[in-house]
C-alpha cells in the first residue's frame, strides 16, 4: 500500500513544535537511508507518525523504470541491482517494441523507458501476510505465462523510500524479523512456491510504538540504529502553538503547507547534499577507537552499537556540510546511539537537546583546515 500524495498532505517537518532529537535522528537516517532505521516510542497523540511523514516530504523524486505505463523503483542506472522479474518483463519490451532489441535496450541507459515520481511510502499494515511483505506467486499470470510469476510485495514497492511500521510491538513476530532481515541486508530474498530470486530492498525503515500497549523485545530494538522516545516535557505556549498548527492546518494545508515552505525546502536542499557528500566524509581511526571505547565504557554489548555510530557521525558531517567527521559529530553518535543502549552511562541531559544542525553556506562543504577556526568562532558568538 504505497501512501499517493503523501508529501502534500503531509506536516511540515519543519512545522513540528519541539522534537528536535527526533527531527534530528530522521534527517540523518534519510541522509544514509542503510543506516539501520529509527524507531520511535511514545504515548497516544505524540507526533510520532506525523513525524515519520514529515521526513517522507523532504526526499527528492527518484527515476524508476517505466515499464507498459507501471513504474518500477529500480534505479535506471544501476542495471547491476535488477531483479530476475525486471530483467524478464525489459526483455520482453524489447521484444515486443518493433526493431528493438533486448541486447541494446540492456547496455544503453539512454534507451531505457524511464519516469521520474516521489518517493515511495509504503506502511506496512498489522495482520499482513509473509506473501503480502515478501512477495508471492502472480497466479494469473503464472497460469497465462506457463511458469511461476513473481508479485512483488511491499518490500519491492518501498525500495528506495520509508518503509513505515506503525505499533511494531504488535506486529506478527516471523513478520517482523523477515522485514528487519530484508531491510538490514538490502535484499530479500525468495524461496517459496517455485521461486528462488531475490531484489534490491534498500530503504529507509521507520517504526514507531506506543510502551502502553506491549513493549518490544530488546533484541529487535537493537536492530534499529537509533531507538528514542516521542515524550516530551512542553511549556504552556509551546502545547498552544501545538493546537494553533493543528487548526490551521486542518483548515486549509495548502496554506498551511505555504507558509513553512521555505523552510521546507531548505531542508530538502540541505538533505540532497548531504546525499552527494556522504561518500567523501572521512573518519580517522583515533575517533573510531573513541566511539569504540565509548562503547566498551557504557557496557554495550555486541557491535552493533560503534558500527551503527560510525555511520551516525558520517552522516552528521554530512548533514552539517564537512567532509571529515568532527567533535561534535562523534557526540551526536554517542547520544543518539550509543547512550541508549548503554548499561553504565547516565542517560543524556534533557535540557541540552539536539537539534539539527543549520544548512551550510554555500553548495560544497567547507576545507577541513578551516573547521578548526569556524568551530571556534561560532563558539564564541555562542557565548
Amino acid at each position: 500500500m504505497v501512501a499517493s500524495g503523501v508529501a502534500s498532505r503531509a506536516f511540515p517537518l519543519a512545522a513540528i513544535t519541539g522534537h528536535g532529537t527526533l527531527k534530528l535522528a530522521l534527517l540523518l537516517a534519510a541522509v544514509d537511508p542503510g543506516l539501520g532505521g529509527v524507531v520511535i516510542a511514545g504515548g497516544r497523540g505524540t507526533g510520532k507518525s506525523v513525524l515519520a511523514r514529515g521526513l517522507h516530504a523532504l526526499l527528492p523524486p527518484i527515476d524508476v523504470l517505466d515499464v507498459g505505463g507501471q513504474a518500477l523503483n529500480v534505479d535506471p542506472q544501476r542495471p547491476d541491482d535488477w531483479d530476475e522479474a525486471t530483467c524478464l518483463r525489459l526483455t520482453e519490451l524489447a521484444a515486443d517494441s518493433t526493431g528493438a532489441d533486448a541486447g541494446a535496450l540492456f547496455s544503453s541507459s539512454a534507451s531505457l523507458p524511464t519516469a521520474v515520481v516521489p518517493a515511495p511510502f509504503v506502511q506496512v499494515p498489522l495482520g499482513i501476510t509473509e506473501d503480502r511483505l515478501v512477495g508471492s506467486v502472480d497466479v494469473t499470470a503464472s497460469l497465462t505465462s506457463g511458469q511461476a510469476v513473481f508479485q512483488p510485495g511491499l518490500l519491492a514497492e518501498a525500495h528506495r523510500g520509508v518503509l513505515y511500521v506503525d505499533e511494531l510491538n504488535l506486529l506478527d513476530d516471523n513478520v517482523t524479523n523477515l522485514l528487519l532481515a530484508a531491510v538490514g541486508s538490502g535484499e530479500n530474498r525468495i524461496e517459496r512456491e517455485g521461486l528462488s530470486l531475490s531484489h534490491p530492498c534498500r530503504c529507509l525503515l521507520i517504526a514507531t510504538f506506543n510502551p502502553e500497549e506491549g513493549p518490544v523485545r530488546d533484541h529487535l530494538l537493537d536492530r534499529f540504529a537509533i531507538c528514542l522516545s516521542a515524550n516530551q516535557v512542553l511549556e504552556l505556549e509551546q502545547r498552544v502553538e501545538i493546537t494553533r498548527s493543528a487548526m490551521e492546518q486542518a483548515e486549509s494545508s495548502t496554506d498551511f503547507c505555504a507558509r513553512w515552505q521555505e523552510e521546507t525546502d531548505a531542508l530538502a536542499t540541505q538533505l540532497l547534499l548531504a546525499r552527494q557528500w556522504l561518500p567523501d566524509v572521512q573518519i580517522a581511526r583515533e575517533q573510531i577507537v573513541y566511539l569504540v571505547n565509548e562503547a566498551v565504557r557504557g557496557g554495550v554489548e555486541g557491535h552493533r552499537s560503534e558500527l551503527y555510530a560510525v555511520r551516525v557521525a558520517r552522516a552528521h558531517a554530512a548533514l552539517s556540510g564537512r567532509d571529515r567527521v568532527e567533535a561534535d559529530d562523534l557526540q551526536v553518535a554517542v547520544r543518539l546511539v550509543i547512550a541508549p543502549r548503554a548499561l553504565q552511562m547516565p542517560p543524556p541531559d534533557p535540557d541540552q537537546p539536539l537539534e539539527p544542525p543549520p544548512p551550510p553556506q554555500g553548495e560544497t562543504p567547507p576545507q577541513g583546515e578551516q573547521e578548526p577556526e569556524q568551530d571556534k568562532n561560532e563558539q564564541e558568538d555562542e557565548s
